[in-house]
C-alpha cells in the first residue's frame, strides 16, 4: 500500500525527486549509519513508482556516497569516515599504517574568524571549538593541526579532559556528538613553518611545511569540521593514479 508521494520539482527527475526523498529520511536519523534501507520492492511500493525507478534513485544515492549497495544483501547507510588517514600524504620511516597517537595541546570557545566562518558556512562570529593537536609516531611529532568545530553540534567535547580523547576523532564525533563525517575535501599546499609552529614539530623556523587543508561533511551535506595540518614537506609523499 502506497504510503508517501513524491513531487519532482520543476526539471527534476522522478528518481533525482525519490532520491531527495530518501536522503531526507537518511539525514533525519530513520535509518541510522550502518543500517540498511528497506527492501527495494518495499520502497518501490510505498512511493508507488516502479522498481526500476526506486533502483535509480537508490544508485544515484550510493554515487553520492551516502549508501552503499551490497549485492544480495541491500542497500545500507554509509558508516562515514573512520578517520580519512592524513599520513596518506606523508613517508615518516617504518610507520606505514600506523595510527598516530594524538594529544590535544590546546582548546577554546571563540568567535569564528572570517575564513573559519565561510568554511563551515556560518554566520559572522558563529561560536566554535578550537582545537590544537599533535599528532605523533614512535614519541617523535609528525603532524601539527588546528581543528575548527561549529558550536553548539560539537558542545559535548568543550568540556572534560580532553587526555583521554581517542586518537581519531571521527569515530569520536559519531559517538560522543552524534556526528557522522561522511566524505572530506583534501587541498594540499605548502608553506614556510612559523616558529611557535617548527618548535612544536621539532623543525628549524621556517622549514618547509606541507599543508593540507580539509573540510569535512556530514550525512545532510554539512560542514561540521574545518582542519589545517603540517608536516615536514621532505617527508610529504603523494601517488595518485590516472588510468
Amino acid at each position: 500500500m502506497q504510503i508517501a508521494t513524491v513531487t519532482p520539482l520543476p526539471g527534476q527527475s522522478r528518481y533525482a525527486a525519490l532520491a531527495d526523498a530518501l536522503r531526507a529520511r537518511i539525514v533525519a536519523g530513520e535509518w541510522p549509519p550502518g543500517s540498511a534501507l528497506a527492501a527495494e520492492q518495499s520502497l518501490a511500493a510505498d512511493y508507488g513508482v516502479a522498481l526500476g525507478t526506486m533502483r535509480r534513485a537508490l544508485d544515484l544515492l550510493a554515487e553520492l556516497g551516502l549508501v552503499e549497495r551490497v549485492h544480495g544483501r541491500g542497500t545500507f547507510v554509509r558508516l562515514g569516515l573512520g578517520g580519512a588517514p592524513m599520513l596518506r600524504f606523508f613517508r615518516f620511516g617504518h610507520h606505514d599504517g600506523e595510527v598516530p597517537a594524538s594529544r590535544i595541546l590546546a582548546r577554546d570557545t571563540r568567535a569564528a574568524p572570517e575564513p573559519v566562518a565561510r568554511a563551515l558556512g556560518l554566520g559572522p562570529g558563529e561560536p566554535v571549538l578550537r582545537l590544537e593537536r599533535l599528532r605523533s609516531l614512535g614519541a617523535q611529532p609528525v603532524l601539527l593541526e588546528e581543528i575548527w568545530l561549529p558550536l553548539p553540534l560539537f558542545a559535548a567535547l568543550a568540556e572534560g579532559d580532553p587526555a583521554g580523547w581517542d586518537d581519531l576523532l571521527y569515530p569520536m564525533f559519531a559517538q560522543r556528538c552524534g556526528v557522522h563525517v561522511a566524505r572530506a575535501i583534501d587541498e594540499i599546499g605548502f608553506c614556510a613553518a612559523a616558529a611557535a609552529q617548527a618548535a612544536v614539530l621539532g623543525l628549524p623556523a621556517g622549514h618547509p611545511c606541507a599543508r593540507v587543508q580539509r573540510r569535512a561533511f556530514d550525512l545532510g551535506g554539512r560542514c561540521v569540521e574545518s582542519r589545517r595540518s603540517l608536516g615536514d614537506a621532505h617527508a610529504f609523499h603523494y601517488t595518485v593514479a590516472i588510468t
